[in-house]
């Protein structure tokens, strides 16, 4: 059978410290096995077919309602994380299809307007809101009519500890955190070079000087250094130079562009969107579609409806907003 075949090959290529498909501690509800596919590659193809992912090409990166076609957004930049993760999986021999998978679904829980969406939610819910959270619940309960997309525990545990602080079980997972970290900050640095709130020249000389002097220069070394480190390795890691730089480069971004007024200039309407979205719903939760009011019961009015918003786009959140806020002319 082809699936064996590939599992076999696993055994043989990949490195002593890389998951095997074999091996997986399993899904949350039993099923067939597929005579071609390994269960990480059938992950990463039920996250690809899923609605969720879908709706991530109309999600905000950073940049609230860009002027332009060529700013990230949630979909373009989980398409980054994937390239990057693949390629220091590759290169150390671990799963592949494993990173791929959690590469594709870590961001399918969050919200509208990016991490502005996620603070609203956050502060609205008794026990608040996070982004990796919301990624598990979306594919192990929202997703497919509210069945969840079933994937597999290692897929799972890498969306849910894919952010800094999160603590993976497999390299595989290690890798994708690794990889978002190293996608923002420099697809970032190119947006807000396109936007005029950054020019190359502005950025900490001393960080450039040991990264590059360009987006493909600076991916290239952090990539190669990650790979260095950690080559033959039980262990994801940059070495202290290059990790010293980037969390420089990555402070200058927070001080400079995420925080930045002409960059966040639409924050304020994003969260007034958001919130009156909630309260409404909240109050109106039999409006909600039923694969959210299933989970009511069990989890409570207030997560249901932080459901349905987190799984709305920005456009379909300011529409919303127009339809229940804003009045219609007499024609």
């Amino acid at each position: 059978m082809p699936r064996e075949y590939t599992e076999q090959l696993e055994n043989t290529t990949l490195s002593q410290y890389a998951a095997r498909s074999a091996n997986s501690r399993g899904r949350l509800y039993p099923v067939e096995p597929c005579t071609i596919r390994t269960d990480f590659i059938r992950d990463r193809d039920r996250i690809i077919h899923c609605k969720s992912f879908r709706r991530m090409k109309h999600k905000t990166q950073v940049f609230l309602s860009p002027q332009g076609d060529h700013y990230r957004t949630r979909l373009t930049h989980t398409l980054e994380v994937s390239q990057i993760a693949r390629t220091i999986s590759r290169a150390l021999r671990l799963n592949e299809d494993l990173t791929e998978a959690i590469a594709m679904g870590h961001d399918l829980g969050h919200t509208p307007f990016g991490h502005t969406g996620e603070d609203v939610l956050n502060s609205l819910l008794p026990n608040g809101f996070r982004h990796n959270e919301q990624s598990l619940r979306v594919v192990d309960k929202l997703e497919n009519g509210g069945q969840g997309l079933n994937l597999t525990y290692e897929v799972r545990d890498g969306i849910l500890n894919h952010k800094k602080d999160g603590h993976p079980c497999t390299l595989e997972g290690e890798v994708v955190s690794i990889a978002d970290r190293i996608a923002y900050i420099n697809h970032d640095i190119d947006d807000a070079i396109r936007a005029g709130i950054l020019t190359e020249d502005s950025l900490p000389k001393d960080c450039i000087a040991v990264l590059g002097n360009s987006h493909r220069k600076r991916i290239d070394t952090m990539i190669h250094d990650v790979v260095d480190k950690s080559w033959n390795m039980p262990k994801i890691q940059m070495s202290d130079s290059v990790a010293f730089c980037f969390n420089e480069l990555r402070s200058f971004m927070f001080a400079n562009v995420y925080t930045n007024r002409a960059a966040k200039s639409e924050e304020g309407k994003a969260k007034r969107v958001v919130e009156e979205l909630y309260y409404y719903y909240y109050k109106y939760n039999d409006l909600l579609p039923e694969e959210f009011l299933k989970y009511r019961e069990s989890d409570g009015r207030d997560v249901v409806t932080a459901d349905y918003i987190a799984c709305m786009t920005d456009n379909y959140a300011v529409n919303e907003f127009k339809r229940l806020f804003v009045p219609i002319a007499f024609e």
